[in-house]
């Protein structure tokens, strides 16, 4: 899940996303959670700690 509150609109979990289940929305994060694998990659690289990953 992305807080969209929190979210600055870097696009680094966008990159770091191994399976692109991560696009820009009005600039902010989207996660697809039909792709995500809930690895956790984006959640540790967040600069200001939006992601949180539902397990």
């Amino acid at each position: 899940m992305v807080d969209k509150n929190k979210c600055i609109g870097c696009g680094a979990c966008e990159g770091v996303c191994p399976v692109g289940a991560i696009t820009m929305l009005d600039d902010k994060s989207e996660i697809n959670k039909d792709k995500c694998i809930k690895c956790g990659t984006c959640e540790g690289i967040c600069p200001v700690e939006a992601i949180k990953i539902e397990k």
